[in-house]
């Protein structure tokens, strides 16, 4: 079985995460997403915010020392929320599962909130493996399909 791992984001990371970020199949699934993912400045701006600010944790996620995605714990409108992304070619591999289990080890916090389309059912099945629970719905404007869709909320105690 491959070793997951989380280590911090290092420059020479960017490439890859701004690859996978802009995926057209990943960016379907996610659906909440930058006006353009293509856009290479705003990802950079991004980023460097992120890595820069102190109530951020986020971590590259590598397979047996490659990079495959990344995960991150973030606050959003006073409340601790999680997101993450892997390659295309690592859904369906536990990869996802596994990074949020370790970023849930580091960061103890409790609770914890998390988003995913609802149409997004591998989104999903990772957040529940990891012990959140479904705590509503709602409707909201996604950017990556032009339409309002729905968004499923979920909780971490």
């Amino acid at each position: 079985m491959a070793e997951i791992t989380l280590r911090e984001v290092r420059d020479e990371d960017l490439d890859g995460i701004f690859e996978q970020m802009r995926d057209p199949e990943g960016v379907w699934m996610a659906a909440f997403t930058p006006e353009d993912p293509g856009d290479r400045a705003h990802f950079d701006a991004h980023m460097a915010r992120v890595r820069a600010a102190p109530d951020v944790t986020m971590r590259a996620v590598t397979r047996d020392g490659a990079l495959v995605g990344h995960v991150a714990a973030f606050e959003r409108d006073g409340e601790l929320e999680v997101t993450y992304g892997v390659d295309r070619d690592a859904w369906g591999q536990g990869v996802a599962s596994r990074a949020l289990a370790l970023l849930l080890q580091e960061v103890t916090a409790r609770p914890v909130h998390a988003r995913a389309a609802s149409d997004n059912l591998g989104s999903l099945r990772v957040l529940e493996k990891a012990g959140f629970r479904i705590i509503g719905t709602n409707r909201d404007f996604a950017r990556a399909r032009q339409a309002e869709i729905e968004e499923t909320v979920l909780r971490l105690d």
